[in-house]
């Protein structure tokens, strides 16, 4: 007997013993029939090391006294694919949805599988991709502010997570995500200009403190900048005097950015001005006769703050304007800036009377004018002197 032909992942006489059997009910000097034992190649299958390969038989002739016949029971058809091709075409067109979640902007959500050093490994369908710490949203450090983010992240593994794709290079087999971007395109359109909100303060720099802003949910989703110049009516020479991390403070929101997913945010604005109608009002009579008190005197014995005398000489210039003085001078117990700044009294004009205070360092200067001009005439004569005074 030959055995001429038997195609598959299966080979060998002794693996073939196991798989085929002869009819006992053939004639010998006839052409005998090789069957297969369909009882013997399940558990076969299941027990070879082989089984993770596509298993298949082709057709199996066997000759006997030169005759040819086909073997029972035995499927014909092409092999399937390989199992590393699928899985390469399947990643393949996971890289494609990627790159479409880049360009559409839509929010992910996916599960977080880990994290190292740097940021969280997060599920994209046969993807992971990589979610930097900085990319976070405040509400993790905020929810739990005495943990590390190491901490953190070990305590997210196997929660899903919205984020936004910013990166997909499957050349260079990086897949970047967001959850700031996501959560910007979550709760961005809650908030508006005026808007006043409970924060925390999250890092603090020289220029400003990174402020969380709480949403009614209770959790800290968008981080806006207080600058320095918006943190108090004081002098600040470091915000770090005035700010750390981990305060709670109430904010405004003053400027919002949406191009740029910015947000301007400032403290002092909730807080009283100093500088409110009168002098009166900023540095209170209390009957004192220190340096702190009250002098009332003719303009020409208090001498004008540097600057102020040229931009006397420019308002009189200024149509409606007939007079302009010095009526009380004080100083004040703290330092707003040392340069020269002049405000305009919220009282309107009484007889032809109208307030303005300018203030240099401690000191502060009342100044009367004479003149027809409403409150709003007086402030763009004052804009104009500015502009001409250098």
């Amino acid at each position: 007997m030959i055995f001429s032909g038997a195609s598959g992942s299966v080979t060998g006489l002794s693996i073939l013993s196991k798989l085929f059997c002869w009819d006992s009910s053939s004639n010998t000097n006839s052409s005998a029939s090789l069957l297969i034992n369909p009882s013997k190649i399940s558990s076969f299958y299941r027990r070879s090391p082989l089984r993770r390969s596509p298993f298949h038989i082709a057709t199996a002739r066997v000759s006997t006294e030169g005759s040819e016949q086909a073997t029972a029971g035995v499927v014909e058809g092409s092999p399937p694919p390989p199992f590393d091709a699928i899985r390469q075409a399947r990643r393949s067109a996971d890289w494609k949805a990627a790159r479409a979640h880049l360009e559409s902007g839509f929010i992910y959500e996916g599960r977080i599988e880990g994290f190292n050093g740097g940021g969280l490994l997060v599920r994209f369908y046969s993807l992971v991709g990589f979610l930097p710490f900085p990319q976070l949203s405040p509400s993790h450090s905020c929810k739990e502010p005495h943990k590390t983010i190491q901490e953190i992240a070990k305590g997210l593994i196997g929660s899903l997570i919205s984020v936004k794709v910013i990166l997909a290079d499957e050349e260079k087999r990086k897949l970047i995500f967001s959850e700031k971007e996501a959560a910007w395109l979550k709760f961005s359109k809650q908030i508006n200009i005026g808007d006043i909100f409970e924060a925390m303060v999250g890092s603090v720099e020289d220029y400003g403190a990174f402020v969380h802003l709480r949403f009614p949910d209770g959790l800290y989703h968008l981080t806006g900048l207080v600058h320095v110049s918006e943190v108090s009516w004081d002098l600040v020479q470091d915000v770090r005097d005035i700010l750390n991390e981990g305060d709670e403070v109430r904010v405004k929101i003053v400027k919002v950015d949406r191009v740029k997913s910015r947000i301007t945010l400032s403290i002092k604005q909730l807080e009283e001005d100093p500088l409110l109608e009168t002098l009166d009002k900023v540095i209170p009579q209390d009957g004192s006769t220190g340096p702190d008190s009250l002098r009332t005197s003719d303009s020409y014995d208090i001498e004008p703050l540097p600057g102020l005398e040229t931009i006397f000489e420019e308002l009189l210039q200024e149509e409606g304007i007939s007079d302009v003085r010095i009526s009380r001078q004080g100083f004040e117990k703290r330092v707003v800036s040392q340069d020269l700044q002049l405000w305009l009294s919220n009282a309107p004009a009484v007889d032809k009377q109208f307030t303005l205070l300018a203030r240099a360092g401690r000191q502060v200067q009342e100044i009367q004018l004479t003149t027809s001009l409403d409150q709003e005439g007086i402030k763009k004569a004052l804009q104009r002197v500015l502009e001409r005074v250098p």
